[in-house]
């Protein structure tokens, strides 16, 4: 269950600490004012951009369109290691992506309970940028300056990143083609082609 006072700071716009398969994750809501408070606490550069976590893809359809070939991707890796970027129905705050957005499916309980609850939040690691992250939430979010309501508790195994993929479904294009890696993390960008092409 998560506690009501961490529901609230999501109510808010204030950010909160929560776990993942990798690190912990800063969260807020996809708003403006809740962005501007996430990237002061980072020191985020504000071109910079930041990835949403959802608990599925049909929560992800909520801000983005949710292509045909999407969850026959995700299906044929391990949960919580693909990160997909997907055209938003409309036009978002840039540091969301604006047209494009990163959207990640969970695979951590905790976060896919708080998820469930609040809707899709940002999926940032909790830490100011250039600095380690912590694998103790609770340790990340005093590090931010963050009250102990703002964590959810849970230890973070630190493992490689996910890998970025952007997804173009646009006819012409073969099942290779429409697919894009933008960052090789967990699963290797081969691995990846090599799935694609098996579909044609």
């Amino acid at each position: 269950m998560i506690p009501s006072a961490l529901l609230d700071r999501v109510t808010r716009g204030e950010a909160v600490v929560y776990p993942t398969s990798t690190q912990p994750a800063l969260g807020c809501a996809p708003e403006g004012g809740a962005l501007d408070r996430l990237f002061e606490l980072k020191k985020r550069r504000p071109d910079a951009r930041v990835s949403l976590a959802v608990t599925d893809l049909d929560q992800a359809k909520e801000l983005v369109h949710v292509q045909e070939g999407a969850r026959a991707l995700l299906e044929s890796f391990p949960a919580g290691s693909l990160t997909l970027v997907l055209p938003a129905h409309h036009t978002l705050d840039e540091r969301l992506g604006g047209d494009s957005v990163a959207v990640r499916v969970v695979a951590h309980p905790v976060a896919h309970a708080l998820l469930s609850e609040t809707g899709p939040l940002t999926a940032t690691s909790a830490n100011i940028s250039g600095t380690p992250p912590h694998a103790d939430c609770g340790d990340a979010a005093s590090a931010l300056g963050l009250p102990p309501e703002a964590a959810l508790s849970g230890y973070c195994p630190g493992s490689t990143p996910s890998t970025f993929i952007r997804l173009d479904d646009s006819a012409p294009l073969t099942h290779a083609e429409q697919l894009e890696v933008l960052r090789e993390g967990v699963i290797p960008t081969a691995e990846v082609m090599s799935w694609s092409t098996s579909r044609t």
